[in-house]
C-alpha cells in the first residue's frame, strides 16, 4: 500500500500541487510567527542583561508615599553616602528618570509620545557613569549641559556643540549637547529617545526630591547576596534591595510575557490560515479519490481491505504534508525576516541579533504540516473505502444519499442555532466562541446555501448565452465542492467585514461623542497625558483671541466607600467648554463645596440634586461635604465627578493639569492654533488638538489595527484564492470528456475559457455574499454589547468597503480560472473525448 500510495503521488503531482502551497503557507506562517518572537525575545534579553553590568543591589522604593515633595526622601544622598560605605560596596550611584520631550531641529516630539525619557548622569570618581559608553564628548557638568543616545543624534543630525531644546512639564528649557552616548536601554533600541542632564538638574527638572532608585556595585570578591546582607541593615522604611539578577530574571520574564502575547495574536491569524487550508486539501483529495474510485474499487475486488484502502490515503496525505512542512518551515524563516523588516520600517526599531530556531518550532511546523494535511485527507480516504466495489465499477461519481445532506444541514442548523445564542453573550470568550460556532454551522450548511445562490444569478448570467447557462450548471453540479471552495474564501471574509462594522461605528460614535461632549475649539494637554504645569493655562489666557479657558485637575476620592475620579475645574468657564447632558440641576450651580456627578454614581449612591455626600481624598485630611449642583449622562469622554478647583486644590500633592481646556472667539482655525503654539514657546512635550483631532487619533488607532488585521488575514485569502484554483483545475480534468462533447460540436476556446471564468466568478462571489452577510450579523450582534459600554454606538455599514470586497471577490474569480481556462481551451477535442 506504500508503494502504491508513492505512485499515487507521483502520478498526480500537478494536481497535489495547491494542496501542497496552500499547507506550506500556513506552515510557513506559524514556523515564522514562532522564529520571529524567539528571535525578538532573546535579543531583547540580550540587550537587557547588558543594563544590569552595573548592578549587584539594587534599593527600590516600595510603594509611594503621599505627599511625597512634602515629606523627608528615602532613597537621598544620605543614603547613597551610607550605601558606599558598606563593606564589600564597590561603587554606589543615583538613577532617576522621567518623561523629558526633546524637540528636533523642526520643533517636533523626538522618541515618540511613549519614548522619550530623560536621565541623570552620575559620575563616579573616574568622572564616569557606567551606565553610558560616550562615543562623542563627555557627560553634562551643568545645568547649560545635555547629552544623546547615539540613536537620537543619528536621527536628529543632533552634533555636540548644538543646542538643543526640551521639556519635562511645560516650561521649555534649552542646552549644550556636550556629548553622545551609545546605550542599551530597551526602550532606545525600540525607537526611543534618551537625554541624560546633570544630577540636580535632572533631579530639579524632573519634580524629585529623591532618587528612584540607588543601583550598588559589589567589589571584587562579594557575591551579590552578601552585599543585598549588608544592604538590607540601612535601608529605610517602605524600601527594598533586589540582587542585579533578580532585576534582569525579572526583566527577562517581563519581556517574554510580552513576545507571548504577540505570539498568540499571531498564532491565532496562522490558525485561520491553516483552518482555510483544510478545505483546500480535503477538496483535492475528494476530487482525487473520485477521480480514482475505480481504481479503488478494483484493489476492493481484488482483496483490498477498507482498511488499507483509507491507509492509502493517509500515506499520501502524509507524504504530501512533509514535503509541505519542510518547504513551509524553510519559507518561514523568511518570514520571521520580513515581519523584522516590516516592523522597522513602521518605526519600530527592533534590536539586532541572530534568528533564533528553537527545536520546538522545527517540530511544530513538522506536526502541524502533516497532521493537518493527513486530518483534512481523512474523512475522503475514510469515504472511498466504504463504497462497494461492484457500485463503484458501475459510476465514478458517488452521488451523497438524501438521508446524508438531511443529516448534514440538520446538524449544520443546530449549531447555528446554538452559536446564535452564544453571540448574544456578555463575556467576550463566551461570544468569540459563539462566533466560530456560527461559522462551522454556516460552513456545513453551504451546500444547501450555493443553489439558491447560483439560481439567483442566473439573470447576471443570461447575457452570456450558452457559457453562462453551462457556468451556472457546473456550480451546482458538485453543491459539496463548489461549498467548500466558497467556505474557504468566505471564513476570510467573515472576519473582515465584521472588524470593519466594528472599526467604522466605533470610529463614528467617537466622533459623536467629541462632537457633542467639547463645546471648546482645542484640548491643550501633555504629549503622553502626564500633568501640565498651571502656568500653562496662564500663557494661553493673556492671548487676546481666547474666550474662555478650563483645567481639568484629576484627583481621586472616596464616596460612601467606594473610589471615584474626580476632576477640578474652573466653575466660572466650565460651561462654555463642555456639553454635559443633564437629568437636573445644572453646570451655573457649581460654585462653592458642590459637585456634578453622572448618573452611575447618582443612583448608587441614592443622590438627587440638591443632596449632599461626604468626600475624603487620598491625602485623609478632613472630609468635605458637597452638594449635589447637578446630574448628567456620563460617556467616556466626561465622567466621574466635577468639582471647582478650590474643592482639589488643597487635597493634592502638588497642583497641576490633566489638561486645559480652550475656547476661542473666533473659533478654531490654524491662526489660533499657532497662536497657542507660539505663546507656550513651541513646546514640544505639549499636544495641542482640536475636536477633529482627537477623533482622528482614536480613529488612527482603529485603522491602525484594522489595516493590521487586514495584512495577517491576506493569507487567509491568499490561501482561498488556491482553493478556487485548484477546484476549477481538478473539475476541468473531471469534465475532459464532456469540453471535448462541447469543443466538438462547435463551442471555440474563446467560449471554454469564458465558461470557466465565469463558474469561478460565481463560486467567489458565493463566497463574498455569504462571508459578508454573516460578517454583518455578527458586526451588529457584537455592536449590540459595545452599546451598553459606548452610549453614541450605532452600527454603521460600511458601504464603499463592502463594495470593495465584492469586487476583489470578482478579480479573484478572475485571476483564479486564468490557469484552469487556459487548460480548458487547449484541450485537444478528439483526444478528450477518447480520454472517458
Amino acid at each position: 500500500m506504500f508503494r502504491t500510495a508513492l505512485r499515487n503521488v507521483l502520478a498526480h503531482k500537478a494536481r497535489l500541487l495547491m494542496t501542497v502551497l496552500a499547507v506550506m503557507l500556513g506552515v510557513a506562517f506559524v514556523s515564522g510567527t514562532l522564529v520571529f518572537t524567539d528571535t525578538f525575545g532573546n535579543a531583547y534579553k540580550n540587550k537587557s542583561a547588558k543594563s544590569f553590568d552595573h548592578v549587584s543591589v539594587a534599593i527600590q522604593q516600595d510603594g509611594v508615599p503621599v505627599d511625597a515633595d512634602k515629606k523627608p526622601g528615602r532613597l537621598t544622598d544620605g543614603l547613597l553616602k551610607k550605601t558606599t560605605a558598606l563593606p564589600g560596596a564597590e561603587s554606589a550611584i543615583g538613577v532617576v528618570s522621567g518623561f523629558t520631550a526633546l524637540a528636533d531641529k523642526d520643533g517636533k516630539l523626538v522618541g515618540g509620545e511613549w519614548g522619550t525619557t530623560g536621565t541623570n548622569f552620575f559620575p563616579a570618581k573616574d568622572g564616569k557613569d557606567p551606565r553610558y559608553d560616550f562615543t562623542e564628548g563627555t557627560g553634562p557638568k551643568s545645568a547649560a549641559d545635555i547629552a544623546l543616545d547615539s540613536r537620537t543624534a543619528e536621527r536628529t543630525g543632533y552634533k555636540v556643540g548644538d543646542t538643543v531644546r526640551f521639556s519635562t512639564d511645560g516650561p521649555v528649557h534649552t542646552a549644550k549637547v556636550s556629548g553622545i552616548f551609545d546605550t542599551d536601554d530597551g526602550s532606545v533600541v525600540a525607537g526611543g529617545s534618551l537625554v541624560v542632564l546633570e544630577n540636580k538638574t535632572a533631579l530639579k527638572a524632573l519634580g524629585k526630591n529623591e532618587y528612584d532608585e540607588i543601583d550598588v556595585k559589589a567589589a571584587a570578591g562579594t557575591s551579590e547576596a552578601a552585599l543585598k546582607s549588608s544592604v538590607e541593615k540601612i535601608l529605610p522604611k517602605d524600601t527594598d534591595a533586589v540582587t542585579g539578577t533578580k532585576l534582569s530574571a525579572d526583566q527577562d520574564a517581563q519581556i517574554e510575557q510580552q513576545t507571548s502575547s504577540m505570539s498568540q495574536v499571531l498564532l491565532i491569524f496562522a490558525g485561520i490560515a491553516l483552518f482555510v487550508g483544510i478545505f483546500i486539501i480535503a477538496n483535492t483529495f475528494t476530487m482525487l479519490v473520485a477521480q480514482r474510485t475505480k481504481e479503488l474499487a478494483l484493489m476492493r475486488a481484488v482483496g483490498a481491505s477498507r482498511r488499507q484502502v483509507t491507509r492509502s490515503v493517509l500515506i499520501e496525505a502524509f507524504l504530501v504534508g512533509l514535503v509541505a512542512a519542510v518547504t513551509g518551515f524553510a519559507l518561514g524563516l523568511g518570514v520571521a525576516v520580513g515581519l523584522q523588516a516590516l516592523m522597522n520600517s513602521g518605526g519600530a526599531s527592533l534590536p539586532d541579533g541572530p534568528l533564533v530556531i528553537a527545536p520546538t518550532t522545527i517540530v511544530a511546523a513538522l506536526v502541524i504540516g502533516v497532521l493537518v494535511t493527513m486530518l483534512a485527507a481523512w474523512l475522503p480516504g475514510r469515504r472511498a473505502a466504504k463504497i462497494p466495489p461492484v457500485a463503484a465499477m458501475n459510476s465514478v461519481h458517488a452521488t451523497p444519499t438524501t438521508r446524508g445532506l438531511v443529516v448534514r444541514n440538520t446538524i449544520g442548523s443546530i449549531i447555528v442555532a446554538l452559536g446564535t445564542v452564544l453571540l448574544f453573550n456578555d463575556d467576550n470568550y463566551v461570544m468569540a466562541g459563539g462566533a466560530a460556532t456560527i461559522l462551522v454551522g454556516v460552513i456545513i450548511l453551504t451546500p444547501l446555501l450555493s443553489r439558491p445562490f447560483i439560481a439567483a444569478s442566473a439573470p447576471l448570467l443570461k447575457p452570456f448565452g450558452v457559457t453562462g447557462k453551462l457556468s451556472r450548471l457546473n456550480s451546482v453540479r458538485n453543491p459539496r465542492r463548489t461549498a467548500s471552495t466558497a467556505a474557504a474564501l468566505m471564513i476570510g471574509l467573515t472576519l473582515i467585514t465584521a472588524m470593519t462594522v466594528v472599526a467604522t461605528s466605533m470610529g463614528s460614535a467617537i466622533n459623536k461623542m467629541a462632537a457633542g461632549s467639547m463645546k471648546a475649539d482645542y484640548s491643550v494637554s501633555m504629549a503622553n497625558y502626564q500633568p501640565l504645569t498651571p502656568e500653562v493655562r496662564q500663557k494661553i489666557d493673556k492671548l487676546p483671541d481666547v474666550e474662555a479657558t478650563s483645567p481639568l485637575r484629576t484627583a481621586y476620592g472616596e464616596a460612601d466607600g467606594s473610589f471615584t475620579n474626580v476632576s477640578g475645574v474652573d466653575p466660572t468657564t466650565f460651561d462654555k467648554l463642555v456639553g454635559l447632558d443633564l437629568t437636573s440641576g445644572s453646570v451655573g450651580a457649581l460654585k462653592g463645596d458642590t459637585a456634578l456627578i453622572d448618573t452611575d454614581t447618582a443612583k448608587d449612591k441614592g443622590l438627587t440634586t440638591g443632596d449632599t455626600f461626604p468626600l475624603k481624598f487620598e491625602d485623609d485630611k478632613k472630609t468635605v461635604e458637597l452638594k449635589v449642583a447637578g446630574v448628567y449622562e456620563s460617556n467616556e469622554m466626561l465622567n466621574g465627578l466635577f468639582t471647582p478647583t478650590s474643592v482639589v486644590d488643597p487635597h493634592v500633592t502638588k497642583v497641576a493639569d490633566k489638561q486645559v481646556l480652550v475656547k476661542m472667539k473666533d473659533g478654531a482655525s490654524d491662526k489660533a492654533e499657532d497662536s497657542i503654539v507660539k505663546v507656550l514657546g513651541e513646546n514640544p512635550a505639549i499636544t495641542i488638538q482640536d475636536k477633529d483631532a482627537i477623533s482622528n487619533a482614536v480613529a488612527g488607532g482603529i485603522n491602525m489595527v484594522l489595516n493590521m488585521l487586514y495584512g495577517l488575514l491576506a493569507m487567509a485569502i491568499l490561501i482561498a484564492v488556491l482553493g478556487v484554483i485548484n477546484t476549477l483545475a481538478m473539475s476541468v480534468f473531471e469534465r475532459k470528456h464532456e469540453i471535448g462533447m462541447l469543443r466538438a460540436i462547435g463551442l471555440d476556446r474563446a467560449k471554454v475559457k469564458q465558461m470557466v471564468r465565469l463558474e469561478s466568478i460565481v463560486i467567489s462571489l458565493f463566497g463574498a455574499v455569504l462571508g459578508i452577510g454573516l460578517g454583518l450579523f455578527m458586526g451588529w450582534a457584537v455592536g449590540g454589547s459595545i452599546t451598553d459600554a459606548v452610549s453614541t454606538y450605532s452600527m454603521e455599514i460600511p458601504v464603499g468597503r463592502i463594495v470593495i470586497f465584492l469586487a476583489v471577490a470578482a478579480v479573484v474569480g478572475v485571476l483564479a480560472a486564468v490557469w484552469p481556462a487556459r487548460s480548458a481551451a487547449r484541450l485537444n477535442p478528439l483526444m478528450a473525448i477518447k480520454a472517458e
